[in-house]
């Protein structure tokens, strides 16, 4: 049974994801006679309401593990990771990239002098709410790539011959589980935020262009 390491991993929201993990390992607990019928419709409506990890321990804390099902996601050790204070980047003519079960940092200092960072929030281990990036664009980009819940606000920030890229406000209830304030100076380069952008449709080759072979389709997103 795999379960968070420390309270604060506990008191972490879990998403839909943990959520169908739960569920599947109490059907399978079912199957094998180990819960009643009866057992098996209480919990799984509350595994389908849980919303912290916590909740969803507590629903498979007597049953034994089933190979193939965690009870949360593999790198739940990660959720209690201590983060770091300060986390420093630069990109000198080359390209960073922070995505995946990253552990989100209190402070991040970011330099991009050529070149482009990108860090991608959507699985990231996010264990405190608030994020503070200090960051100097020179020739290069800096993305930042959002998922609902995740409000970036970039009021001090100095642009001269750059751009700086913000979606539209989020939805005054909408929860906001990570706010991220970015501040420093944009010369001749961009930072943008928000979704990652859909994939480009595939081109042709010279062979199908020559024999006037139609597009391929668009890859769904």
């Amino acid at each position: 049974m795999v379960e968070p390491e420390s309270s604060r991993g506990e008191d972490l929201r879990a998403s839909h994801a943990d959520r169908d993990q739960v569920v599947d390992l109490l059907r399978v607990a079912a199957g094998d006679g180990r819960i009643s019928p009866e057992e098996l419709d209480d919990r799984l409506e509350r595994a389908l309401t849980a919303r912290t990890y916590a909740e969803l321990t507590a629903l498979t804390a007597d049953l034994p593990a089933t190979p193939g099902t965690a009870l949360v996601p593999p790198a739940a050790a990660a959720v209690s990771a201590t983060p770091k204070e300060l986390m420093r980047i630069e990109a000198r003519g080359s390209s960073v990239r922070r995505d995946g079960r990253w552990v989100v940092p209190k402070e991040l200092d970011i330099t991009v002098r050529t070149g482009a960072v990108t860090l991608d929030f959507r699985e990231a281990v996010i264990t405190q709410p608030l994020l503070r990036i200090t960051t100097e664009v020179r020739t290069g980009e800096l993305r930042l790539i959002t998922k609902p819940g995740i409000v970036v606000e970039a009021g001090d920030i100095s642009v001269r011959t750059g751009a700086v890229t913000l979606p539209d406000p989020p939805d005054p209830g909408l929860p906001v589980h990570l706010r991220i304030e970015v501040a420093g100076s944009v010369h001749t380069g961009s930072i943008t935020v928000g979704p990652p952008p859909p994939p480009r449709r595939p081109r042709r080759t010279f062979w199908q262009w020559l024999r006037r072979a139609p597009r391929p389709p668009a890859i769904a997103a």
